[in-house]
């Protein structure tokens, strides 16, 4: 019996992803790019067992649905195939992340669930191979493979639709997440991407634009200038809820909450304090900031929202295998 466990980070898309040109490899519409983060992650171990007659997930302690395991189970199918092995596997993972909250727990997860089951199948694959394996899972997932700034490019086909680490983004770059509501959406990003680009007016547009802001994004970075790539990100953010809203029926994620964090860091901007927004399919908000800023930030927001609902994190790191401490940690009982 063979196993491995690993921990992901989850990573917000600065330059968005929105909307799949192809369903069953997830290859995406435009390229983007992303921002790894260091206090949202998950940890999965993957351990397959030729006495087991199916898969087993355990998400957060509790034995999940068969329509769950079945996401895993396909996900897992790849790596079987590839390694050559047929055993049913235990999967275990702890989401340090709200899930389906819009707040990226499915990067997380699935880069996670990559980065086990490579190592537990025997495939062991490079990086680079391996993020074309964690975006067939989710497609953000191929971005959280990696720490700092990353850019997942589209591609031309499943085998070049993969990521790239561009930036370690240790120039105090931090971001302050205002968790407005924690709850599972009602509309999930695989849902509000299909819908959006059948029927908004806006979305043409939005692909069009994209690599354009990727250019000027990456420039930003290369030249550290955070006014710059605050101002892109933002811009990209906006655009991307834009075409949710023009689509039929329109995809609302914003909360009134919501809108109160935007203007809040509008005002802190009239302070002269340089802060910018960024929003993903759910109505939470992240403020991307100076890490040295971070604090004050935070403290300005306490005005609006409640001290459990901000939390401060800087730059995260790539996958990484866990250590035999770290897994007794956890509290796997089956281990």
């Amino acid at each position: 019996m063979t196993y491995a466990a690993v921990r992901a980070h989850t990573n917000i898309a600065l330059i968005k992803y929105w909307g799949k040109r192809d369903e069953e490899f997830f290859l995406p519409m435009n390229s983007s790019l992303s921002l790894t983060l260091e206090k949202l992650y998950t940890d999965t171990f993957v351990q397959f067992d030729e006495e087991l007659t199916e898969d087993l997930f355990i998400l957060n302690g509790k034995k999940q649905s068969e329509k769950e395991t079945g996401k895993i189970t396909r996900f897992l199918d790849l790596f079987r195939a590839q390694a050559g092995v047929s055993y049913r596997a235990r999967v275990a993972s702890i989401n340090h992340v709200p899930t389906a909250a819009g707040l990226a727990s499915s990067a997380s997860a699935f880069a996670a669930l990559a980065g086990a089951a490579n190592i537990a199948s025997g495939l062991n694959v490079d990086l680079r191979t391996l993020s074309t394996y964690a975006r067939q899972g989710s497609g953000s997932a191929t971005r959280s493979i990696y720490g700092g700034f990353v850019e997942w490019n589209k591609g031309t086909s499943s085998e070049d639709s993969f990521a790239i680490p561009i930036d370690e983004a240790d120039w105090d770059i931090g971001m302050v997440i205002i968790a407005v509501n924690r709850s599972e959406k009602k509309v999930s990003s695989r849902e509000g991407m299909k819908q959006t680009v059948e029927t908004s007016p806006y979305y043409p547009a939005w692909v069009a634009t994209a690599e354009d802001d990727l250019s000027v994004i990456k420039d930003a970075i290369k030249e550290r200038n955070f006014e710059k790539m605050g101002e892109m990100a933002e811009h990209s953010a906006m655009k991307m809820h834009a075409s949710m809203l023009a689509a039929k029926p329109p995809i609302l994620y914003f909360e009134p909450a919501s809108i109160t964090a935007i203007q809040a860091v509008q005002k802190l901007r009239e302070q002269g304090i340089s802060c910018y927004v960024t929003m993903d399919a759910g109505p939470n908000v992240k403020v991307l900031c100076r890490l040295s800023q971070a604090g004050l930030i935070k403290e300005k927001l306490k005005d609006f929202f409640k001290e459990e609902q901000l939390l401060i994190t800087g730059p995260g790191k790539g996958i990484r295998e866990l250590t035999e401490d770290e897994l007794q940690k956890n509290n796997w009982s089956f281990i």
